[in-house]
């Protein structure tokens, strides 16, 4: 603790800023920020409004995805007509457009690539993150035919789930840009997806972007925990806790640790809530 105690530094907070992307100790010049900080804050604030704004690159991603090796995507589009309408009427945005020519695939898991609120962490996350997903997933679980939808937020998933015919549904999500990650992913995992579904009923991985955030490897892992969670459990949402990132128990004599079927900790009913949908998705 030696050096956050000032004056065995110049500047106290640096070793704290090496542990965050947050702004902490930047100063002041007299009631306001110093002109650099200050600068800096308007620069992040633009190109996080950028990042809402910014259009879908929709052909240069379906190349990308169907390189995966998960097939062809089909594209869809919610109700929401453009991207000003989408950003004031959230409601459009969860309803879908024309789905009928989505294929009735049956498969156990379906995964809708959206836009949401950052088309570009899209672009630059989606197909490394489907990748990772097709590797965790494979061969124990079908997989139906991706699905990339523009002007989308994660509600939308629960129609398209229910076109498909899938018993899982995987939303990948661009999230609400902020100050220090403008391009960043979610997933949402929703269990038996239809119409109607509430935010309490899906579960969310977030924070995807590396190198800063979590990684694509990981971000899969724990999305395929949950999916094997939510078919033993027959849901999603409050009911279902990932427990596959926690340190297993020091067992009883006698006794060992619980295992799933294969060897991992198996992920459980909740105890707490789980993670739902961020606001204004």
């Amino acid at each position: 603790m030696s050096d956050l105690v000032p004056g065995n530094s110049g500047d106290p907070w640096a070793a704290l800023r090496r542990l965050t992307g947050a702004r902490i100790g930047l100063g002041r010049a007299g009631d306001s920020l110093p002109t650099r900080q200050l600068l800096s804050l308007h620069t992040a604030h633009a190109v996080a409004r950028d990042a809402v704004h910014r259009p879908l690159d929709t052909d240069a991603l379906v190349d990308r995805i169907e390189a995966v090796g998960l097939g062809a995507p089909y594209i869809v589009g919610s109700r929401a007509a453009d991207r000003g309408t989408y950003l004031r009427r959230p409601d459009l945005g969860r309803l879908p457009g024309d789905l009928g020519g989505l294929p009735v695939s049956g498969a156990d898991v379906g995964v809708l690539l959206c836009d949401g609120l950052s088309p570009g962490a899209l672009e630059r996350h989606g197909p490394p993150l489907l990748r990772a997903l097709r590797e965790a997933l494979l061969p124990q679980v079908s997989v139906a035919p991706p699905v990339l939808a523009t002007q989308a937020r994660v509600a939308l998933g629960d129609h398209v789930g229910a076109r498909l015919n899938v018993t899982t549904m995987v939303v990948v999500i661009g999230e609400r840009p902020g100050l220090s990650v403008p391009e960043s992913l979610g997933v949402y995992v929703t269990h038996l997806p239809r119409q109607g579904r509430t935010d309490a009923e899906r579960n969310c991985v977030s924070n995807i972007h590396p190198p800063d955030g979590l990684d694509y490897a990981e971000a899969a892992r724990i999305t395929a925990s949950l999916i094997r969670g939510a078919r033993a459990l027959g849901a999603s949402g409050v009911a279902l806790k990932d427990t596959s990132r926690e340190r297993p128990a020091v067992p009883t004599e006698g006794a060992g640790a619980p295992t799933a079927n294969d060897g991992s900790t198996p992920t459980e009913p909740a105890t707490a809530s789980a993670s739902a949908e961020r606001p204004r998705r």
